[in-house]
C-alpha cells in the first residue's frame, strides 16, 4: 500500500498527541511539538505489516550483490526481486553495512542509499535509515579521513581533539549520503585481554564519559533535538560492561555487580544520552546469566524510563537469534523475539532474514507482545529519521561537502596521532633522534598500513587497508621521507602471514635484521599486533610473540640502541625486552597518519604528550586497573600465614614523558570542606623548565580514606591539557562537583559519605573534608 508521505503531514497538523516516557525526569532529548503531531500521524496510518518493517534492519548484501576489487567502478548491482521483497512487501525501515565488505566511494553510497529512498518512500512514504560502523573516521567511505582508534584518542585526554574527530568523521560520512554511525564505543576497556580494547577510550570511567560526550556532541553537532545536513546520528555501544568479560574473550559472560554496573559502565552512557545521544546499541554478551538483550531492567527502567529517553534502542549483528541459539534462554526465534522487544529492543539488526518481521506480527496478533510496545518502538525510530531531516532530505548531493578529504581534515588527524603517542622510556635522552643518524627499521609492524589503522578500517578486519590505503605512509615509508632514504635501512627479521590469522607470522629471518643492525646507529624495532576486531581478535596468551620477543633479543645483542615501537590493540606483555630498550614510545592504532605522526616525534618535529588511558600490565596473571582495592597492593602479613598480593605493574595509568620536564606546584583548593551541592575549584601552577615546548594532561585523583564499602585507591575526577613554551609558568583550573565523589553503596543508592579525602595532581596533594552525609534517592545523581 502506497502512502505519500506528504498527505500524512497534512494529515498531521489535525492532530495533538505528542506522547512522553511516563517518568517525573526532564526529557533527555528536547521534543519538537509539531514533530510529534506529524509522528503521531504517521503512526495511526501505518499498518502493523509497516510497524514491523521499521523496526527491522537487513544487511544491504540481502538486496543485491556488491563490487569486491579496488579498482572497479561498477556500481553495487541490486536484485529487483529482493529489493521488491525487502521494501515493498516487509517494508524494512534500515538498511546497514557496507556491500561486500567492501569499502565504497561517496558516489557509490550515493547510488545505493538514493536507490533504497526511492524504492521506501514511494512504498510507504517513510525514508529508511542507513547505519555504517564509521568507527576512526570513514571507516567504510573511500577516500574520506581515517583518524586513530578511539584508544589513541583516549591516550591525548584532550577533549577538543574527540570533538574534532567526530565533527570531521560525520561531515565525512554524511558526504557519502550516510546519516547513522554505530559509534561511538563507550564501554570501558578494564580486561587487557579483551579482542575490542583498543575501540574504548581506556578503562577508566571518568575519562571514557568526558571523551564519548565530546564524540556524541561532534557527530550530533547540538542537542540531539535537530541534527543538521552535516551531522550525523550517534549510536552508543556496547550498553553496558562489555569490556570487562570473566573470560577476557569477546562476547562471553561478565559478573558485574550492580553497584559497579551503575558508578562505572552505567555511567559513560548516561552521559552521553544527557549530551542528546539519539541511539544506543546492546551488548552482545550477558552479565550474571542475563542477556543484556533480554535485560529489562537496563533497557527500559535506567534507559528509557529513569532518564526519559525517547531514543532508539538496537540490537548488534543477530543477536536476538543468539537467545535461542547460544543464550538458551528462549526455545525458538519466536520467543527469543518476544523476549527482546518486551524487555526494550527498538529495532532487531537481523541482519539477514526477514522472518522477524513475520514472527513479530504473529506475536502481536496473538497478544504476546502489546500494540503499545510496537508503537512505542515505531515512534522512537521514526523520531531519529526526523530529527535527522531524512523526511524532507532522504538523500543529497555529495557536491554539498567541498571539504571531503581535505588538507584540513588530514592535519586534524596527523595532530590527533601526534598527541596520542605516548612516551614510556627514554635513556639518556636517546630521543628525539638527529635525521643524520643511520637507523634501522625492523620488525612486523614497520611497513604494514594494516598495523597502523587495526580493524574496522575499510573492512571488519582491516586485513585489506593495505590495498585502500596505498597512498598513506607506512612508519617505514614516513621516515625515509622524513630522513632521506640515505639514512634508512629495512630488514624486517620478522613479518604477517599475509593470509593467516591476525597472530601468525612467517618463518623468521632474525639473522637478516641482526646483519643490517651492524651497520646502523639506532634501530628502531616495531612489534606488536596486526590488525583483528571482534571475536577473531581473541588470544590464549597476552605475551608478545615469541619470535618477535628474540628479535629484540638478538638486536640487543648487537650493542646498538634499540627504540621500540608498540604498535598495538592491547598491552601486549613484554617485560622481558623492556630492559634492552633505550626508549619506547607506544602508538597504539594511530590511523592512516601514523606513520607521519611517528617520524614528527622520533625526529623532534612533535614532542610526544600521550598518557596511558589504562594501566600497561608487567606480568600475564596480575592484571589489573588502576583503581583497584587497597587489598590489592598489600605487603606480607606478620605471622604465620604469608597473604602476598603485591600487584607489580608495567607503567601506570596516566604515565607518560616529555622531551621536556614539567613542574607542579601551588596546589589550592576554595573549599577543603564541602557538602553534596558544591563545586570545588582547584587550581595548580604547571610549568615547563625544559628547553621545547610541550603539551601536559594535568590529571586531579581522590582518594576516599575511610568509607562504609571498601573505597578505591584512588580515581580520576579531573582533567585538563595544557601547552607551554619553555620556562612558561600556567595555572590550570579544575573543577570536581562534590556529588562526584559519591559512590553506589551497598544498598544500590549513590551516597557520599562524611569523611576525609586525599586529592593529587603530579605531586602535589591537599585533603578535604565532607562534614555531612547525603544519599541519592532518585537512580542517578
Amino acid at each position: 500500500m502506497k502512502k505519500p508521505f506528504l498527505s500524512l503531514a497534512v494529515a498531521a497538523l489535525m492532530l495533538g498527541a505528542c506522547t512522553q516516557p511516563a517518568t517525573h525526569a526532564p526529557l533527555a532529548i528536547p521534543q519538537d511539538k509539531d514533530m510529534e503531531q506529524k509522528i503521531e500521524s504517521i503512526l495511526r496510518g501505518m499498518t502493523l505489516e509497516e510497524k514491523v518493517g521499521q523496526m527491522t534492519q537487513l544487511t544491504i548484501d540481502v538486496v543485491g550483490k556488491g563490487t569486491s576489487t579496488f579498482h572497479t567502478i561498477i556500481p553495487m548491482e541490486f536484485d529487483e526481486a529482493l529489493l521488491d521483497t525487502v521494501i515493498r512487501k516487509y517494508k524494512i525501515g534500515s538498511i546497514l553495512n557496507t556491500p561486500g565488505s567492501t569499502p565504497q566511494t561517496r558516489e557509490e553510497w550515493t547510488y545505493i542509499i538514493s536507490t533504497l529512498q526511492q524504492a521506501a518512500i514511494q512504498e510507504t512514504g517513510i525514508p529508511i535509515i542507513y547505519g555504517v560502523d564509521q568507527i576512526h573516521g570513514t571507516t567504510y567511505t573511500r577516500g574520506g579521513t581515517l583518524f586513530p582508534q578511539n584508544i589513541n584518542m583516549g591516550a591525548t585526554f584532550n577533549r577538543a581533539l574527540a570533538r574534532e574527530g567526530g565533527e570531521i568523521s560525520a561531515y565525512e560520512t554524511r558526504a557519502g549520503n550516510i546519516p547513522w554511525t554505530f559509534a561511538p564505543v563507550i564501554d570501558l576497556g578494564r580486561d587487557a585481554r579483551w579482542p575490542r580494547m583498543w575501540e574504548t577510550f581506556g578503562e577508566d570511567v571518568y575519562l571514557v564519559q568526558e571523551m564519548g560526550r565530546e564524540t556524541v556532541v561532534g557527530f550530533q553537532g547540538g542537542n540531539g533535538a535537530t541534527v543538521d545536513k552535516n551531522h550525523v546520528a550517534a549510536c552508543l555501544k556496547h550498553y553496558m560492561g562489555y569490556g570487562a568479560p570473566f573470560s577476557g574473550k569477546d562476547r562471553t559472560p561478565s559478573y558485574i555487580s550492580e553497584q559497579d554496573m551503575r558508578e562505572r559502565h552505567f555511567a559513560p552512557f548516561l552521559e552521553a544520552i544527557r549530551a542528546g545521544a539519539l541511539s544506543v546499541m546492546v551488548n552482545s554478551g550477558m552479565n550474571n546469566g542475563m542477556p543484556f538483550h533480554a535485560n529489562y531492567q537496563y533497557m527500559t527502567q535506567w534507559l528509557k524510563e529513569d532518564l526519559n529517553w525517547d531514543g532508539v534502542i538496537v540490537t548488534d549483528w543477530a543477536d536476538i537469534n543468539n537467545l535461542y541459539s547460544r543464550d538458551k534462554i528462549a526455545a525458538t526465534k519466536k520467543e527469543a523475539i518476544k523476549i527482546a522487544i518486551n524487555a526494550g529492543v527498538d529495532m532487531s539488526m537481523d541482519p539477514y532474514s526477514w522472518d522477524f518481521c513475520i514472527l513479530l506480527k504473529q506475536l502481536v496478533e496473538e497478544g504476546e507482545v502489546k500494540t503499545s510496545r510496537i508503537d512505542d518502538a515505531v515512534r522512537r525510530v521514526l523520531r531519529m529519521k526526523f530529527r535527522l531531516g531524512l523526511f524532507d532530505n532522504p538523500h543529497w548531493d555529495i557536491a554539498e561537502y567541498p571539504e571531503f578529504a581535505s588538507q584540513a581534515y588530514a592535519q586534524a588527524a596527523t595532530r590527533a596521532a601526534e598527541e596520542s603517542m605516548t612516551l614510556l622510556k627514554n635513556l639518556d635522552n636517546i630521543l628525539p633522534l638527529a635525521k643524520e643518524k643511520r637507523v634501522l627499521i625492523t620488525g612486523p609492524n614497520a611497513n604494514a598500513m594494516r598495523c597502523l589503522n587495526g580493524g574496522w578500517s575499510y573492512t571488519w578486519q582491516g586485513h585489506r587497508a593495505d590495498e585502500y590505503a596505498g597512498e598513506y605512509n607506512t612508519i617505514l615509508e614516513a621516515f625515509a621521507n622524513k630522513a632521506g632514504t640515505q639514512h634508512i635501512v629495512y630488514e624486517p627479521g620478522i613479518t604477517y602471514k599475509e593470509r593467516g590469522a591476525y597472530w601468525e607470522e612467517n618463518t623468521p629471518e632474525i639473522a637478516k635484521a641482526v646483519a643490517a643492525a651492524r651497520s646502523v646507529d639506532v634501530v628502531i624495532a616495531c612489534i606488536g599486533e596486526n590488525s583483528y576486531c571482534e571475536t577473531p581478535g581473541n588470544l590464549n596468551d597476552l605475551t608478545l610473540s615469541r619470535n618477535q620477543t628474540e628479535l629484540v633479543k638478538a638486536l640487543a645483542a648487537t650493542g646498538k640502541p634499540i627504540v621500540l615501537v608498540l604498535n598495538e590493540g592491547r598491552p601486549r606483555i613484554i617485560d622481558e625486552i623492556v630492559p634492552l630498550a633505550k626508549a619506547i614510545v607506544h602508538i597504539y592504532l594511530p590511523g592512516n597518519y601514523g606513520g607521519d605522526a611517528l617520524a614528527n616525534v622520533i625526529y623532534g618535529d612533535a614532542n610526544p604528550s600521550g598518557k596511558l588511558p589504562y594501566t600497561y600490565p608487567r606480568y600475564v596473571n596480575s592484571l589489573i586497573t588502576y583503581d583497584y582495592k587497597p587489598c590489592e597492593n598489600q605487603d606480607r602479613m606478620e605471622g604465620a600465614y604469608d597473604y602476598d598480593a603485591v600487584v607489580s605493574v608495567q607503567w601506570a595509568f596516566g604515565y607518560g614523558l616529555s622531551y621536556t620536564t614539567f613542574q607542579y606546584s601551588n596546589l589550592t583548593v576554595d573549599k577543603s570542606s564541602f557538602t553534596a551541592n558544591d563545586e570545588m575549584t582547584f587550581t595548580i601552577d604547571v610549568k615547563n623548565v625544559g628547553a621545547v615546548a610541550g603539551k601536559e594532561s594535568v590529571l586531579l585523583f581522590v582518594s576516599d580514606l575511610v568509607a562504609s564499602l571498601t573505597p578505591d585507591v584512588r580515581r580520576l575526577r579531573a582533567f585538563d591539557k595544557v601547552e607551554l613554551a619553555p620556562g612558561e609558568t600556567k595555572t590550570v583550573t579544575l573543577k570536581v562537583k562534590g556529588s562526584d565523589l559519591a559512590f553506589v553503596g551497598y544498598d544500590g543508592k549513590w551516597v557520599l559519605e562524611a569523611g576525609d579525602f586525599n586529592v593529587q595532581v603530579g605531586s602535589q596533594m591537599l585533603k578535604l573534608n565532607c562534614p555531612v552525609a547525603h544519599k541519592w534517592e532518585t537512580a542517578n545523581r
